[in-house]
């Protein structure tokens, strides 16, 4: 039989307790990694959802809007106000230029802005 462990009762004891402070060890990092999984899921679960229309700003005082974005796009940048449906195609059309990324325009179904910007 292959047996590695000390013979002596003194090398025994101080093992199990070497193993003991690591199991220990391993349970308080076991502990604090499902606590901020769990604080993870509360957080992803209270987030609001994002808007359905998102208008982007440009810089300055009495700033107008710049470009008019997608609820969940990536490009829309630190200042935006979140607009409905009807505002977003307003502001299509008033000239306010559409991402490129998410095109808000093609997805309100404005398809004349986009043959106007190619002439």
């Amino acid at each position: 039989m292959f047996d590695d462990l000390p013979p002596d009762l003194e090398r025994l004891l101080t093992l199990r307790v070497w193993h003991a402070m690591w199991l220990e060890r391993i349970d308080r990092k076991i502990a604090a990694v499902q606590q901020r999984q769990a604080a993870e899921e509360r957080a992803r679960r209270l987030r609001p959802a994002p808007p359905d229309w998102v208008a982007a700003f440009g810089i300055g005082a009495g700033r107008e809007p710049a470009e008019v974005h997608a609820g969940g796009c990536h490009m829309t940048g630190p200042r935006w106000r979140a607009v409905d449906r009807d505002e977003a195609r307003r502001l299509l059309s008033s000239g306010v230029r559409a991402c490129g990324h998410c095109q808000p325009d093609v997805q309100l179904h404005i398809l004349d802005l986009a043959v106007t910007a190619a002439v």
